[in-house]
């Protein structure tokens, strides 16, 4: 079996373990033009017009299109800052992308600046967006919008190789740059929140951002189905109970410490 079938099979898993309401989406950063994928579409050339990159990535996830764009396809700055498609502006440096808008002062927006998630200008040049069930690329990593309930048993399932806790680079813009760039920059899964723009200009609802690198999601999977033989799977049934069930490793650390 191809890499690319077992990539889909795995989209098609995590859509029947996770039961989501959009595709797993598949994303790689491109090198230049000639790495976008055959039948990829782009927004200027094939739509006539520039779109944001979370609408591009809304496309794909909600859609099943192949979105390749680049900078000229783009309104919104920050993935181009973020991504490496450009130098940043001085203005964006010095804060002025968030002040007076939203911070308190220039100080405050220039701390965003420097906390900014980005690669070096001119490592990437654009990027592709797929779904992970259709996928005819080896995506740099995978993004699943998904509910709390869902972000829970995806989180339980990453933490059965290791057992570490996952720290998160969180903020309230850009979820492109936060879902992409730290999980490329680190080789390690991350949580992002979908951003105004997602919000207001791509249709995202109460929705997290659980991303992976590609090379990982064989072990998310495997957590998957190990939880799965606890009866950690969805959909699954609350029940408020005076006196809950507990496993037994639960019980006998309670008793250690004095519990019944």
């Amino acid at each position: 079996m191809t890499n690319i079938a077992i990539l889909r099979n795995y989209g098609e898993e995590l859509e029947k373990r996770i039961r989501l309401r959009s595709f797993p989406l598949a994303v790689k950063l491109l090198k230049g033009e000639e790495d976008i994928p055959q039948g990829a579409e782009r927004p200027l050339r094939d739509f006539g017009y520039r779109i944001n990159l979370c609408q591009g990535y809304a496309l794909s996830r909600r859609e099943g299109k192949t979105i390749a764009a680049f900078k000229e396809d783009m309104w919104c700055f920050e993935p181009i800052v973020g991504y490496g498609w450009a130098e940043p502006p001085q203005d964006f440096l010095e804060g002025h992308n968030r002040f007076p808008q939203d911070v308190k002062d220039l100080e405050a927006g220039k701390n965003y600046a420097t906390d900014f998630p980005r690669f070096e200008a001119g490592r990437f040049k654009g990027v592709v967006s797929a779904p992970l069930t259709t996928v005819s690329f080896e995506p740099d990593l995978v993004i699943i919008y998904c509910d709390s309930e869902q972000l829970s048993l995806l989180m339980l399932a990453r933490e059965y190789k290791d057992g570490h806790d996952l720290p998160c680079h969180l903020s309230s813009h850009a979820a492109c740059v936060y879902a992409v760039v730290p999980v490329i920059q680190t080789g390690e899964c991350m949580v992002a929140i979908p951003c105004r723009g997602d919000r207001y200009h791509a249709m995202a609802g109460n929705e997290m951002l659980f991303s992976i690198p590609t090379a990982r999601l064989e072990d998310l999977l495997a957590g998957l189905r190990h939880v799965e033989q606890s009866g950690y799977r969805l959909p699954r049934s609350p029940q408020m109970r005076r006196e809950p069930e507990f496993p037994e490793s639960y019980r006998k650390i309670s008793r250690m410490l004095g519990g019944e």
